[in-house]
C-alpha cells in the first residue's frame, strides 16, 4: 500500500497532523482491522487448548438447554 500523506505543520515547520486520502485512511483501517484478527488468532493458538467441530460444539451447546 502507498501512502499519500499531507502534513499539518505549525508555524515552525514541526509536523502537528497528517491528512491521508479517504480511501487510503479506509484501506489502513481493515489493514488494522486484519491485523488485530490476526494477533488474536496467534493468542488462541498459542494456548494450544483442545478444539472441536462447529457443528459438534453447536449440538453440545443445544443439548444444555
Amino acid at each position: 500500500m502507498t501512502l499519500h500523506p499531507q502534513y499539518i505543520t505549525d508555524t515552525k515547520g514541526k509536523k502537528q497532523a497528517v491528512v491521508l486520502p479517504i480511501k487510503e485512511y479506509n484501506l489502513l483501517l481493515e489493514e488494522l482491522d486484519e491485523l488485530h484478527d490476526i494477533k488474536l488468532y496467534d493468542a488462541v493458538k498459542a494456548k494450544n487448548e483442545a478444539s472441536e467441530p462447529f457443528e459438534q460444539y453447536l449440538k453440545k451447546r443445544k443439548a444444555k438447554k
